[in-house]
Parts: structure tokens; sequence; C-alpha cells
């Protein structure tokens, strides 16, 4: 071992003491406030002097000459890794899978999992789940509206649900409705949504010289994107008013456009494929957000890509100050996505 071996071990004691100290309180800490928490003699001075070096090397800063010290981004990166984190107890985690199982959608798994986030962390929670082309069609159901339109739901085997409405030349019967919809799903349902779709085509192309009412409707229905989804993620977000209690040293004007840019999904989207890059199970940390919107600098982003039980891919997220109990969040994170993956239908 290295001479100077204990003495950084001690510049790290007291740098996780004062990430600890500044994650309570919000305020500068001072030297006799760490040597008050440490169960050694270590005297003021030494921290003081221990401090000034950590200042050096970029894990602190002063805010004024006669303040105490708070911890720089590069502070909180280390305290992060030095972090053991137990997940939460075998009763909490059921009661998470079975809430979840309790559920019979994607879009309401994804909801609640953003709830119980904003619930467990008092932050900002975040789940969205990303739907593809690979998805297998379940059943579509074709319903009569007046004024020619029909409502087209579109439901996949991972309990995804989808909603059009479209506008037809001519009106189609409750019956012609039903026997393409009888159709469609005789056909193709437990087919990946690309497959139905390029051999629905296929068929309809083949069989055009022997078109009856129905079939005609059936291509109408096609050309208006039928079998047909968008790609566009299920993502919910909740617990954006927790950051109002924070000092994040923003303008009333700032605080305002980063609220708006909260509540665009596809900002969220953003954010999240920016920062969860990583194969699923694998937990993020990610402090100064900064590069998806000058507000978010003070923020941090702790996450993971994971896949549900019906094999959707699925990102769950937790947005907070830099200056947040990571134990806890992490905690919550690694358990909601543990329930979100194992949560069967």
């Amino acid at each position: 071992m290295r001479p100077d071996a204990p003495i950084q071990r001690r510049h790290l004691e007291i740098l996780s003491s004062i990430v600890r100290e500044y994650i309570e309180t919000g305020e500068p800490v001072g030297s006799r406030t760490v040597s008050r928490r440490r169960s050694d003699a270590l005297s003021p001075a030494s921290i003081r002097n221990a401090m000034a070096d950590l200042a050096d090397e970029g894990y602190l800063s002063q805010p004024h000459t006669s303040a105490g010290r708070v911890p720089t981004e590069k502070a909180f990166r280390f305290y992060v890794g030095s972090l053991t984190v137990s997940r939460m107890a075998a009763a909490e985690a059921e009661r998470l899978r079975s809430e979840l199982s309790g559920l019979d959608t994607v879009g309401a798994r994804v909801e609640r999992s953003s709830h119980i986030l904003m619930e467990l962390t008092r932050n900002v929670g975040i789940a969205a789940a990303t739907p593809a082309l690979a998805q297998e069609l379940d059943q579509i159901e074709l319903v009569p509206l007046a004024d020619n339109r029909v409502l087209m739901i579109l439901v996949t085997r991972d309990r995804m649900v989808r909603n059009r409405v479209v506008t037809l030349e001519e009106p189609a019967s409750r019956d012609e409705l039903m026997s393409i919809r009888n159709y469609v799903n005789r056909n193709f349902s437990g087919w990946q949504l690309g497959d139905a779709r390029r051999e629905l085509l296929r068929r309809m192309l083949e069989e055009r010289a022997i078109y009856d009412a129905v079939m005609r409707k059936l291509e109408v229905l096609y050309r208006k994107g039928l079998l047909e989804v968008d790609l566009l993620p299920e993502v919910h977000m909740e617990g954006a008013s927790n950051l109002l209690g924070l000092d994040l040293h923003l303008t009333r004007e700032r605080l305002r456009e980063l609220l708006h840019a909260l509540e665009e999904k596809k900002r969220l989207i953003e954010l999240l494929d920016r920062f969860l890059e990583q194969p699923p199970g694998e937990l993020e940390v990610h402090m100064g957000l900064e590069e998806i919107h000058p507000a978010m600098k003070d923020l941090a982003l702790i996450g993971m890509n994971v896949r549900m039980g019906s094999g959707l891919p699925a990102k769950v997220a937790v947005l907070g100050p830099m200056r947040m109990h990571y134990e806890r969040v992490i905690a919550a994170v690694l358990q909601t996505s543990q329930a979100l993956e194992s949560a069967q239908f």
C-alpha cells in the first residue's frame, strides 16, 4: 500500500460526510460540522486542510469566502459510485408486483409505475413503453360512428391498445365491419403487425378480381391504417410539482420553461433516450442535464431500461435535484423495474 493511501481514504471519508450533510440540509458544510459527525478526534483544522485539497481536485466549491463548502457534480458522482444500495423488503416488492399485475393494459402499468416512483422518492417519476412493428396482434374491433366514421381499435398481445377514428367516403354497416373484424382476427391474430399488413396487402392484390363489397371496404380501411400503429411511446410522468419546492437557482421564467418542457412527451422521450442507453437491467445515473434543457443543469436522472413481462421494451426513471437521497431513489428504480418485468397479464 502506498504511504499516502490512508490519507486518501480520509479525504474520501470526509467527502462522503460532506455530501451526506449537504443532501440533508442543503446548506454549505463547514469543517466543524464534519468534525462533530466523526467518531475520531480529527481536528477542524485537519478537516479544513482536507477540504482545501478536495476543492483543489474539483470535488468542492465555496459559494462565499466565509461559507462552508458545497459538493460539485464530480463529488456527487463519486458519492453515488461508493453506495451499496439494498433492495426493498420482499413484502414491499411483492406488493408492487401484485399491484401492477392487477392492471390489464400496458398504458395502465406504465402510468402506475410513474406514480409509484413519484410516491417512493418524492421526486419526478417517469415511465415509458416503446411499441414496435414486432408487436403481435391480439385482435381488432371496428365500431361504426356517425357521419361515415369508424373507430378502429387495435389490441396487441402485450396488452397495448391503440384507437384511431377514420372517415369513409361510403357508409359501412355494422355487419360489414363485423365481417372485416372476423376476417382479420381469424387470419392474423398472433402475427407481427408489420408481417400482417404486408400479407394482407398481398392477399388483397391477388384477390382484387373477386372483391365483394366487404373486401372493398377492407381495402379502404387498410389504406386508412388498419393494423398500423404509430410508434410513439406510451409515456407518463408524475410529480413535476415536487420541483417547485427546490432551490434550483432558477428565475420564475426559467422554472416555468422547465415545467413546460416536462409536459412535452417528445422532450421526455428525448431525455430518456439520450441518457438511458445501457442494456436492460443496468442502472444509470446522470447528473447535469443541460444538454436537454438549460434549466436542467442542477438536476439528476436515475433510471434503467427494462423489458416488461410481455416482452415490450420500457424505461423507468426518477428526475430530481442533484441533492437527492440517492439510496432511496436507486432502490425505488430497481424495485419498480423488477415489478414491471415480473408482472404478468
